[in-house]
């Protein structure tokens, strides 16, 4: 694949897009063929890196978990020429060590969601994309020269476990995703998040912010969610930080992922191209536009 320009999307919650230094910022309407995403992207240029912030739950949080419009959003980002994401998000700690305040680079998923629509296949064409390793170990490993750089507090790996929320865990199954499944981390987002960026082939990273240990510790109240609130404030500013400095880091060319990601549709679609309807191909559109000639 050929050389481009990057363009680093930032998925997270509110006011992760507030970011200060910004230059040319303009919120802008992207409607796709998968509806509207969450919000309007806030697009511009940090450290003469070009980025698009879309707040996941929608200004004034009015997205569920279960909500959000996942399709649109990263549809969004693929329509403006968003070629990384960096999601970020907040979760629960189902370790000792990893305490609140911490932040965690995902390395793996286990997806418990299932009120989501989780690829864009879902019309006569049909797509299966490997997500063995669902996010960019390239793009995670920056975020981590980035966050050692400014003495943020965080793990190199971690399973992240999505259940569909909104409601918290229950104990029992606290403790089963912790000991029964070895589960690192719980959040509610990421999920099918990671699936779409990879069906988009867009890198993908998810930086989670832990903000409380679930429900299984013995020596913690169960999750409050004035608590969660609470850390959340306490991060943002790190969050904040982190993002500034990954894009003062980044090349702004961007080069084809030695993980695979920015080819991962390369073998996936197994409909015959000439049964697909044209209609089907322009509602692909962005996402698999390098296949069909429409």
């Amino acid at each position: 694949m050929d050389q481009k320009e990057l363009m680093l999307g930032i998925i997270g919650g509110s006011g992760i897009y507030e970011i200060e230094g910004v230059e040319n910022g303009r919120w802008i309407k992207i409607p796709t063929p998968y509806g509207d995403p969450s919000d309007e992207i806030y697009t511009g240029s940090l450290n003469n890196i070009k980025v698009a912030f879309l707040p996941r739950h929608g200004r004034g949080h009015l997205y569920s978990p279960s909500t959000v419009p996942y399709q649109a959003n990263l549809y969004a980002m693929k329509y403006l020429g968003v070629t990384d994401v960096l999601a970020i998000s907040a979760c629960g700690s189902l370790r000792e060590d990893f305490k609140p305040g911490d932040f965690v680079i995902i390395d793996q998923f286990i997806d418990r969601t299932f009120m989501r629509k989780k690829t864009f296949f879902d019309g006569k064409c049909v797509a299966h994309v490997s997500v063995a390793e669902p996010v960019c170990s390239e793009l995670g490993s920056l975020a981590g020269e980035a966050m050692t750089a400014l003495g943020i507090k965080h793990h190199l790996k971690g399973t992240y476990i999505t259940m569909e929320g909104p409601q918290f865990s229950t104990k029992a199954e606290s403790l089963l995703y912790k000991n029964g499944w070895g589960c690192d981390v719980i959040g509610m987002t990421n999920m099918p998040e990671a699936k779409l960026a990879r069906e988009a082939e867009i890198c993908y990273a998810s930086i989670a912010m832990v903000t409380d240990f679930d429900c299984w510790h013995p020596d913690h109240d169960d999750v409050e969610v004035s608590d969660i609130i609470e850390t959340l404030t306490s991060n943002a500013s790190s969050a904040k930080d982190l993002i500034k400095k990954v894009t003062s880091i980044l090349s702004s060319e961007k080069k084809t992922c030695r993980q695979g990601c920015s080819t991962a549709l390369e073998y996936a679609i197994i409909s015959h191209s000439d049964k697909i309807t044209l209609a089907e191909k322009k509602r692909l559109g962005v996402v698999a536009k390098r296949f069909f000639d429409t």
